[in-house]
């Protein structure tokens, strides 16, 4: 890889700055000043610091963020903030983009990454990724809302949806309910919980493909995937890391 390049994929340097950081003498490859941005490098061996402090390269970069409630999941738009106007600078400029949808008055665990492939993978209906909710609704849940969702609900007219599992936690109000799914329909959750004359009016995603949402993490906080929860949700996509 190009030693700019390398530079500019850590998020500290545009394509300029790096230029002008290499010509000020400010970069060193296994403790030799670089003084050509185009010089290539081994990006996974080669040590290359920063006035002197290491620089750990990553291929791609998983963010775990708790998604206010008012933020669009997506990576612009010309009238509505979005997730990624929550991110420092740093990341905004690494190509990162919501693994999913989560709509915009809901919150909870939303994926940020710059890894097509895992994205693919876990959107894929194939792969049957469970995505768990909390939702709360404005009537009392029945033990055959349980049933119908069990069974499959029908919502937008015609379409049945895959079984779900609803559960009712002990010592809640029966307003609150806790539901996996594998599918990512638009606005599902809320419409499952329409079709048993139950309007949803509040919902947090709190767990993907077996990952759980860091609940140390306030609204519009955000942290990096440890090693352990990447590969579980590389497992759940189907593939090997």
């Amino acid at each position: 890889m190009r030693l700019d390049k390398f530079l500019v994929s850590t998020g500290e340097f545009t394509r300029s700055t790096a230029k002008d950081a290499i010509r000020a003498g400010r970069i060193s490859i296994d403790g030799v000043i670089a003084t050509r941005p185009e010089v290539k490098i081994d990006e996974t061996k080669c040590d290359v610091c920063v006035d002197g402090a290491s620089i750990i390269y990553k291929e791609y970069h998983y963010l775990m963020m708790n998604k206010p409630a008012g933020y669009l999941s997506a990576t612009e738009d010309r009238k509505d903030a979005t997730v990624l106007d929550l991110l420092p600078d740093k990341y905004r400029k690494i190509g990162l983009f919501p693994a999913g949808r989560l709509d915009k008055d809901a919150e909870g665990f939303l994926l940020l990454t710059d890894d097509g492939a895992l994205a693919h993978g876990l959107m894929s209906p194939k792969h049957n990724v469970e995505k768990v909710y909390e939702a709360t609704v404005d009537k009392c849940l029945e033990d055959e809302d349980v049933t119908a969702f069990r069974e499959g609900v029908i919502i937008d007219g015609d379409y049945k949806c895959l079984p779900a599992k609803l559960e009712i936690p002990e010592g809640h109000d029966r307003r609150l309910g806790v539901t996996t799914v594998t599918e990512g329909r638009f606005h599902q959750v809320k419409k499952m919980f329409l079709s048993r004359n139950k309007c949803v009016i509040y919902l947090k995603r709190i767990s993907i493909a077996g990952v759980k949402l860091d609940f140390s993490l306030k609204t519009g906080e955000f942290r990096e995937l440890g090693e352990d929860e990447v590969k579980q949700l590389y497992t759940k996509a189907g593939l090997q890391r």
